[in-house]
């Protein structure tokens, strides 16, 4: 057994005298590595010998155990520069000649109505109730003072936030029903009322809670840890005012600033901003209205008619969508941030990359998660309730606002936008499921983007607009 062992050591043992063996590491100049000093010129010679013999056809190839650079193991560690580059390239090439057969299909479709229309220009009820909004944070700034100096009771305090909240989506709800306004200008009021309205639920809480601390055992603690919060009793016109127009739905009476604007900076997004917004107004009127046009009620006709006009409608959807996140997630809230100098950017994370449907939406909307989680979520876990109501109040009170923000301009209540987000608790189940099954951060991802962007949103267009036709028809 012994000599089978080192009979196997010699095999595996490189042979001192064959050309093969590994080449000895190179000592240092000047050093013959028994101690002494060896010449420049013999240490030079053995590079030169090294050298001659890697070229020649007995030197080995391969040396050493490698992975393919797609294989699972190493596709991660690899740069795909070059492949993204090449989807660029592709995208736009077949985009390029999907606009030319287009255009020289249908001839160009864009019509001046699209940006004003009489009806639209009509809808001066709306710009009226757009302009009296501000009325509504200062009645909530008028409570505030009021309860600083003590002149009304806290349960009246309450009572007056809920009034002046309720009346601020209340009010732009009659006036689109009212007055039965264009979709576009419609949808545009609802959400700046809504806007108004979460910074208003926001304004009342925080300084609630303000109060509740400044009579807390643990506010010099509490002090210490938090020194921006200042004195918890003062209530601020100048930090309201600066709160109503910040790009954030959490009001607070200090934010990060940054020291100055840069002009030149907001310039160049301002351009992008124009330039992306005429990019999705050629989409939609070039590609998304004929389609719908075209189509007929997805849930009123043929089965495979309806799925080829939803995966028709989804590509320009989808583009439409990103260009949409891209203009207002990025260009336009952080032109906002520059122009007021507010630090705090983080308006979105790579919500591309979601693994599961809960992570999408923990990270597409940083604002709105910031502010469900604030006075919604936290709220509910403080009160004792389960992370899993907690996160079905935040859902619940999302459809809520969605629906809203659609079905009132549209004058349609049939709930699709409130059935599409609720929708999305199963699949948030769905998406966890597979992520802990098969722990692959791909499967969340891909459902994510099929059953969102492919399906949902084309579908959710087609069910709205067969609806405003047959209420326009029935009118």
């Amino acid at each position: 057994m012994a000599s089978s062992r080192g009979g196997e050591a010699l095999a595996r043992s490189p042979d001192p005298h064959s050309p093969l063996r590994r080449r000895p590491p190179v000592a240092a100049e000047g050093d013959d590595g028994r101690g002494g000093v060896r010449r420049g010129e013999d240490q030079g010679a053995g590079d030169s010998a090294w050298a001659d013999f890697s070229r020649r056809a007995s030197a080995p190839v391969h040396r050493r155990v490698r992975e393919s650079p797609l294989s699972s193991d190493a596709v991660f560690k690899q740069s795909h520069a070059g492949l993204l580059n090449l989807c660029i390239v592709v995208l736009i090439a077949v985009n390029g000649r999907l606009i030319i057969e287009n255009l020289m299909k249908y001839g160009l479709l864009i019509r001046a109505g699209f940006w004003f229309s009489s009806k639209s220009l009509r809808d001066w009820p709306l710009l009226i109730c757009c302009v009296t909004l501000p009325v509504f944070p200062l009645g909530a700034f008028t409570t505030e003072k009021m309860a600083q100096h003590k002149f009304i009771s806290e349960p009246l305090v309450i009572c007056l936030h809920v009034v002046v909240t309720m009346a601020s989506i209340l009010y732009p709800v009659y006036v689109i029903i009212r007055f039965d306004s264009a979709v576009l200008s419609g949808f545009t009021l609802m959400f700046f009322a809504i806007i108004v309205w979460s910074k208003l639920v926001s304004y009342a809480h925080t300084n609630y809670d303000r109060r509740v601390l400044s009579k807390s055992i643990h506010k010099d603690d509490i002090h210490s840890h938090f020194p921006e919060l200042d004195d918890l009793k003062w209530v601020s016109f100048k930090s309201l005012v600066y709160f109503m127009v910040a790009p954030t739905l959490c009001y607070q009476l200090n934010y990060p600033r940054t020291t100055s604007i840069r002009k030149g900076w907001v310039i160049h997004q301002i351009v992008k901003l124009v330039i992306f917004t005429g990019l999705m107004g050629f989409i939609i009127e070039q590609y998304i209205n004929p389609i719908i046009k075209n189509s007929q009620h997805p849930l009123r006709g043929n089965l495979l008619y309806a799925i080829e006009r939803v995966l028709k409608l989804s590509i320009p959807t989808l583009y439409v969508w990103l260009c949409m996140f891209y203009c207002f997630f990025h260009l336009w809230l952080n032109i906002l941030a520059e122009l007021l100098c507010f630090g705090d950017r983080e308006f979105y994370k790579d919500w591309w990359n979601a693994k599961t449907i809960d992570e999408y939406w923990r990270m597409w909307n940083m604002p709105v998660h910031k502010w469900m989680i604030r006075h919604i979520y936290f709220p509910c876990l403080q009160n004792g309730l389960p992370k899993g109501v907690a996160l079905m109040i935040a859902f619940f009170l999302s459809a809520i606002f969605h629906e809203i923000c659609v079905a009132v301009p549209c004058q349609i209540f049939k709930f699709w936008a409130f059935i599409g987000i609720m929708f999305q608790i199963p699949l948030i189940v769905l998406t966890k499921y597979l992520q802990n099954k098969f722990k692959n951060t791909t499967v969340g991802n891909m459902i994510f983007w099929l059953f969102f962007c492919i399906l949902g949103q084309p579908m959710c267009i087609l069910l709205y607009y067969h609806d405003v036709m047959n209420r326009k028809v029935k009118l």
